[in-house]
């Protein structure tokens, strides 16, 4: 007897192979040393093969028709890029250039924390270009560009009552000079409109040798 997956199963099958194949790698199981250096062998179909524009592709890819497809929130649960954190900047602004409206920065304010007397770190030693160029995960960047119509993610957990989690999706709404309206696209309070402010974010390891705390949304 011939059994027929059914296109769920299949989607299904699919993702619990890519997990698996994103675990191998960070096991390094599927990893061959050469040099100093690990090589991990990618199958053919996870690959983009086009010679020319790969970001472009990498989009296209992950999110076909964007701006027709966005208004549906399940286009958006199922969909997401994964890059290091040096690629983010670039992909996100790739992305803005999709969207059509005027731009917003929002800039941070960041300070460095009080440290104990018996530190050798001095709080003068470190200017405000020197901490505004600081990137790590635990951190949105200095300067945030955002448009009307995007999606932003959510790095913290910032009301749990309301769904706003860490990794909620949000769709930003309206861009004010101290908050962003967005409604929630993913998570139990789907279709909910939200104001998110700035806030006081401490990483807890930025790999520096002392602390410093930025204000930025979320």
């Amino acid at each position: 007897m011939k059994l027929l997956m059914s296109s769920s199963d299949q989607h299904d099958g699919e993702m619990k192979r890519f997990a698996n194949c994103i675990l191998d790698v960070e096991n390094k199981n599927i990893s061959s040393a050469v040099g100093d250096k690990s090589e991990v062998e990618i199958s053919d179909d996870l690959l983009i093969t086009t010679a020319d524009d790969h970001l472009f592709h990498l989009v296209d890819f992950s999110y076909p028709d964007l701006l027709q497809a966005i208004p549906d929130y399940m286009y958006l649960q199922s969909r997401a890029i994964f890059t290091p954190l040096e690629s983010v900047e670039k992909v996100n602004n790739f992305i803005l250039t999709i969207f059509s409206g005027i731009e917003k920065e929002c800039l941070s304010s960041n300070t460095t924390c009080q440290v104990d007397k018996n530190e050798d770190v001095q709080q003068e030693w470190f200017t405000p270009k020197f901490l505004n160029e600081i990137k790590c995960s635990e951190l949105p960047n200095h300067k945030l560009t955002l448009k009307p119509g995007i999606s932003i993610m959510l790095l913290r957990n910032m009301d749990q009552t309301l769904g706003l989690c860490n990794e909620t999706k949000l769709i930003v709404n309206e861009l004010g000079n101290n908050v962003i309206g967005a409604t929630v696209v993913t998570g139990r309070n789907i279709d909910d409109k939200v104001y998110i402010s700035r806030m006081n974010l401490v990483p807890s390891d930025s790999g520096l040798p002392f602390k410093f705390q930025r204000r930025q949304f979320l």
